[in-house]
């Protein structure tokens, strides 16, 4: 059994880093681990701030688990929400994440 998922964040400037995410661990902490640019998860992971906020590929949407009520209403704080954003925080890694494309907003808030 595979203990990572190959997960792709596309950076603000188009450039896709690929990085190999725990299982059992948030995208946020793989993120932050592998110094992705823009994840800047200032509250730690603790749903308070909304600073790992990503926009999920289409094609992955219904494949997530749908964002708690916390995590919902956190995205009201986002710079640019759209219906595909989620905060990385929220979102624990799976082998079944393997193949996962975020983007990285130009700027968090």
């Amino acid at each position: 059994m595979n203990n990572t998922a190959r997960i792709t964040f596309i950076r603000n400037d188009g450039t896709p880093q690929v990085i190999d995410a725990l299982c059992g661990k948030s995208l946020m902490q793989s993120a932050r681990a592998a110094a992705v640019p823009g994840i800047l998860a200032d509250c730690g992971g603790e749903l308070a701030c909304s600073t790992c906020h990503c926009y999920v590929e289409a094609s992955w949407m219904l494949r997530l688990p749908q964002p708690s009520d916390d995590e919902a209403a956190m995205l009201g704080f986002v710079w640019e929400p759209r219906p595909n954003s989620r905060l990385t925080c929220q979102i624990r890694v799976t082998a079944d994440l393997d193949g996962l494309v975020l983007s990285v907003p130009e700027r968090q808030i």
